[in-house]
């Protein structure tokens, strides 16, 4: 079995849109879907996305939940972090060695908590 995407849920979507885009924008992954309430990127073998959710209830983040980026190389995770912070993403661990893996964690415009990962 193989993860095929992983959605968001938002209470912004023109921001998180915005801050989703920017912080793709030059990691071949491209915004390919955006109607209604859903909005989509994809690059290879990565398929993510933000939503409002379906039943009208206000988005929340999960206690304890968090996605990981395996985003290749620590130059990557060191700028894609920087990119999230000033993109107004918040701070939950700087880039260095966490178990043998250089990696680096914030929390999106809606709280959701992320992972870079060499």
């Amino acid at each position: 079995m193989k993860m095929n995407y992983f959605v968001f849920g938002t209470n912004n979507k023109k921001s998180a849109i915005a801050f989703y885009d920017a912080l793709f924008d030059g990691h071949d992954i491209n915004r390919i879907y955006s109607e209604g309430r859903m909005t989509l990127w994809a690059g290879d073998d990565f398929l993510f996305g933000i939503a409002e959710p379906y039943d009208g209830n206000p988005a929340s983040n999960g206690n304890g939940t968090m996605l990981g980026f395996n985003v290749g190389s620590s130059d990557a995770v060191e700028n894609l972090y920087h990119k999230a912070i000033a993109l107004g993403g918040v701070d939950e661990g700087e880039p260095g060695l966490r178990s043998g893996r250089f990696s680096a964690y914030f929390r999106d415009l809606d709280s959701n908590k992320i992972c870079l990962f060499e």
